[in-house]
This record gives structure tokens, sequence and C-alpha cells, in this order.
């Protein structure tokens, strides 16, 4: 598969509306992770359709609902990426209420590397040098991160290695982006309807009238988000679109220490140079391998 820039951009537009969303979350007091997660989920339905509309992608989606009457596999596999993406979600707004965030955080850190696995073991992808250079600084600094912290648990085995088999399963159904994600949130939806009436917090509405303009906000932001995220996935090969997803956890780091006002750990530096060294030979080889297409006429 060629470098796709429009893949490329696309990874990146979801690392930064990625990023954007601890402080956007923050304002959604007094609702926890539970809730934030079940308000995310029922927000995305309409907030793709609107996509759908304004990218005049209505006759898209209405092709995926015909392949899911026709091919049963399809139907069949829907339900699984769904409880995939789910079972992520879930963790990832769970963790913090129980003090586990830091196991979750060493799984993103291991993520993009079971991504280069992956895609070296199922797709046959090989690393260009810059490429292979830029794993190798990475794996440095997620050794460091696993040293530092010494937080391998179990959510950290199904953070990291939770997410290769849905972008496979995703690719197999060859869905594009929109349709397939409101097709999982539609068979989440039931799940978010059931926590909201049971665990919402009495009068939290009435008492914090922003609410009604966040949370559709906040489905917004995320569908974006996961729509490029999925779009890029589709466009990159697996190993690549791995690695670029190290721009999350640096733009997260910058947004946590600038704006968020959390603390900065000087040991943490071992861990995040190697990575944003990383992430510079990737920006490098992708911008020469894009002007060597370029000039070759692709």
């Amino acid at each position: 598969m060629r470098l796709s820039g429009r893949g490329v951009a696309l990874s990146l537009t979801a690392s930064v509306l990625f990023a954007l969303m601890p402080g956007y979350v923050r304002e959604l007091a007094p609702l926890d992770g539970v809730q934030i997660f079940a308000q995310r989920v029922l927000w995305s339905i309409p907030a793709v359709l609107l996509l759908l509309v304004l990218a005049r992608q209505w006759p898209v989606f209405v092709t995926a609902l015909g392949r899911l009457r026709r091919e049963p596999l399809l139907l069949a596999a829907l339900p699984l990426s769904a409880l995939l993406i789910g079972l992520q979600w879930g963790l990832f707004l769970w963790a913090p209420l129980q003090g586990r965030m830091l196991e979750v955080s060493l799984g993103y850190f291991l993520l993009p590397l079971a991504m280069v696995m992956a895609g070296k073991v199922f797709y046959g992808e090989r690393l260009r040098p810059l490429q292979l250079l830029a794993v190798c600084c990475a794996v440095l600094g997620v050794l460091h991160e696993l040293w530092l912290t010494r937080a391998f648990s179990w959510l950290t085995l199904v953070t990291a290695l939770g997410y290769p088999p849905y972008f496979m399963l995703r690719r197999w159904m060859r869905l594009d982006a929109l349709s397939g994600f409101i097709l999982e949130m539609a068979v989440l939806a039931p799940l978010a309807i059931w926590l909201i009436l049971s665990f919402s917090p009495p009068g939290a509405f009435s008492d914090s009238p922003q609410l009604w303009w966040l949370i559709p906000g906040l489905g917004l932001l995320g569908t974006l988000a996961f729509a490029a995220m999925m779009a890029s996935s589709r466009l990159l090969p697996l190993g690549l679109f791995g690695i670029l997803s190290y721009v999350e956890p640096v733009l997260l780091f910058a947004v946590a220490v600038a704006f968020l006002g959390e603390a900065f750990n000087p040991a943490q530096l071992w861990t995040y140079l190697p990575i944003w060294l990383a992430v510079l030979l990737i920006g490098w080889d992708s911008a020469m391998l894009l002007r060597k297409q370029a000039r070759k006429g692709f």
C-alpha cells in the first residue's frame, strides 16, 4: 500500500481532536465516566447522521445497510466490532474512577508497537529504514515507562492488544468510516440508554444547564475524531498508522501540562523524548515519500 497524504492528514487531525477531549470532558461535571460514555454513544448517532447529510454520503450508508442484509458474516461481525470498541471506551473511562489510569496509559504507549507487529505479521508490511528507526526510538521510550511506572497489568494488555483486532476486523468489513461508526453506535445504544436511565445523577441537567449543549458537542467532537481515525486506518499501512498514533499521547502530554495544570515528572522526559523523536522521524520520512510520489506523478 503506497503512502496516502490524505491518510496522514486524517491521522494527525484525529490526534488533535482527541487531544482536545480531556479538557472538554472536565466541563461535563457532575457526570461521571460511565455517564459520559453513555451520552457519547447516544449523541454520536445524530452527529454521524448530520455528517452523512453534509458530506452527501447518505447513499453510501444505504449501501452499507444493503450489505448487512445480503452478507450474514458482515451482520455477525458488527456486534463484535461494537463490543471491541465499546470495551476500549469503557475501560478508558472506568480506569480513572478506580485509580488505575496509569495502567491504561501504559497500554496506549504499547498500542502503536502492537499495531506495527500486526501489520508485519498479518499483512506482510515492511518498514522503511526511518520508520524502523522510529520504532526503535519508541521502544526505548516505552521500556523506560515500563521501568518507571511498573504498572503493567491485564488492563495494560487489553488496551494494547484490543485495538489491532478491531482495526483488522473493520478493514475486513470494508465499511466506510461513518457508516461503520453509526452502525456500531446503534448496537451500543441500548446499553447506553440503560446506563443513563439507571445511573444518571438526579437533577444533573437542571443544576448544570450548560450540559444541554456541551453533551451534543462531545458527540460531534468524538465523532469527527473517530471518523478521521477510521478513515486514516483504511488509507495507511497498519504499521505506519500505528506509529502515527504516537502523535496523540504527545499532544495529550502538552495539553495536560500546559492547559490542565498537571504536574510534570522530569524523569518522564526519557519516556517522551524518544517518542517525540519517533514522531519527527515518521513525519520526515512521510514528507520525503510523498514528495517522491508527487515527482513520479502518483
